[in-house]
């Protein structure tokens, strides 16, 4: 019986690794069907995004798997334009006749739409950096390395009697472009994402750690775990401190996720926004801060598609390349995001949305912070951030799994945890010491050491 289990095992894993390549199509495939797509429509204006990705994941919780499963999909846009009126059709078939009716369905659309007021032509051909996103390794991931890492990660927390849950999903994914104008455009890439959180028995203890990559050579289960369980354990009976302003330790985790600090400042670098006063990059009286220093000196931020830890696309929706550019230096607004719109009401050059983002940084590591530290707090993560006020970024939310209080450059014991009313804009201006980027989210941020962060209430969740 065990033999016909694992004879079983093996079959599904081999299917799956031969489905995998059944979603990325190299260039010169993917432009086929692009060019066959191209030739069949009738519109003045005719654009194709075909896009494909097979994923694996594993998700555990309280010490056991609980699923698994992998998916892969190709599927095609077309986008019809005649004059100022424009449709979009999509499918995931791509025989002639499904090409076809997927165009015809585009016009037919396009025609019975409005005229769009904001309407911009396609670009035509465009010149590209060479991507640097992906990794064959991490696209030969199989079900075995994905049970080895929950395993892993289990195995250490049932070792120390505590409990764990986390999920792992890698992928490898292609985009290609192509229009009537000329414009043609394609990328692979990978990733592979991990979090886990680890609770003690009695659940007053919580340690939480995250990490995603290109490459899967550098990803760790078991020393990741570590790091969340070593929280966990010691954020056991938090006590509770008054709540005010304190000198904070915010680890990456604390800074970025889908709704963090730093991402919601760099989703808020639109031009537009600034110069129709929606913005804190608004001036009074009109114009925006374009130019004006509003942050520490030592806070500088890019974006660089080609960062060899943290690579991102070289093209964005539109086929509009994607190049490395600064957004603040030394603390100066030194560029603003333009879509092609807004660039051409008000002169400017269009600015592709970048895909990643990266703040420079020192060499100190979170424990250099802390021995610098004489009284503060370390965060080990935020969520729950929502808007207070989009003009000047004030946002709430709450802290999270393993909050602790520092004394003379020590751990000195867990705290429960607190509400925060901050902004990103005055916590970019408190800033007492910036450690070592790591990468987080496709970006690469430092632990920053922050004065003043304002705590508002308790919270009794761990």
């Amino acid at each position: 019986m065990q033999e016909a289990i694992s004879q079983q095992l093996t079959a599904n894993s081999q299917q799956l690794i031969a489905q995998k390549d059944m979603a990325i199509l190299s260039k010169d495939e993917a432009q086929a069907i692009l060019k066959k797509v191209i030739g069949f429509s009738t519109a003045d204006e005719c654009q194709a995004n075909l896009n494909g990705r097979t994923t694996g994941n594993i998700r555990y919780a309280r010490n056991s798997v609980s699923t698994a499963g992998a998916q892969d999909n190709v599927s095609l846009a077309v986008e019809a334009r005649f004059g100022k009126r424009s449709g979009i059709a999509t499918c995931n078939e791509f025989d002639d006749a499904t090409l076809r009716r997927c165009v015809q369905r585009a016009e037919e659309i396009a025609r019975l739409a409005p005229e769009d007021p904001e309407y911009m032509p396609l670009l035509g051909p465009q010149q590209y950096l060479t991507p640097v996103s992906y990794a064959a390794s991490t696209a030969a991931i199989t079900p075995d390395l994905r049970a080895q890492a929950a395993g892993d990660s289990i195995a250490l927390c049932s070792a120390k009697s505590l409990t764990a849950a986390g999920y792992l999903e890698d992928g490898a994914y292609f985009q290609a472009l192509r229009n009537n104008k000329g414009l043609e455009a394609y990328q692979q890439s990978t990733s592979l994402d991990f979090s886990v959180t680890v609770r003690t028995p009695d659940g007053t203890g919580s340690g939480y750690a995250v990490a995603d990559y290109t490459d899967v050579a550098k990803f760790n289960a078991k020393s990741l775990t570590q790091l969340a369980a070593d929280k966990a354990a010691g954020s056991r009976n938090a006590r509770a401190l008054e709540p005010g302003k304190y000198t904070v330790i915010l680890e990456p985790a604390a800074l970025v996720s889908d709704e963090g600090l730093l991402n919601n400042l760099m989703y808020s670098l639109g031009a537009r926004e600034a110069d129709e006063g929606r913005s804190f990059l608004s001036k009074k009286g009109g114009g925006n801060k374009l130019g004006d220093k509003l942050f520490d000196p030592r806070i500088t931020i890019y974006s660089d598609p080609l960062n060899a830890q943290a690579p991102s696309g070289v093209f964005d929706y539109e086929g509009l390349p994607v190049k490395r550019m600064n957004w603040i230096e030394k603390g100066v607004v030194k560029n603003l995001y333009y879509s092609r719109y807004w660039a051409q009401k008000t002169g400017k050059a269009a600015t592709a949305f970048p895909g990643n983002f990266i703040m420079e940084g020192g060499t100190q590591s979170v424990q250099d912070l802390i021995k610098s530290t004489a009284k503060g707090i370390l965060v080990t993560r935020l969520w729950y951030i929502r808007d207070v006020d989009p003009q000047t970024l004030l946002y709430t939310g709450l802290t999270r799994d393993g909050t602790f209080y520092i004394e003379n450059g020590k751990i000195k014991f867990p705290i429960k945890n607190f509400r925060f009313n901050e902004s990103p804009i005055i916590m970019l201006n408190n800033v007492e010491a910036i450690g070592k980027p790591v990468r987080l989210g496709g970006n690469l941020v430092p632990p920053l050491k922050i004065r003043d962060f304002t705590f508002t209430s308790l919270s009794d969740a761990v």
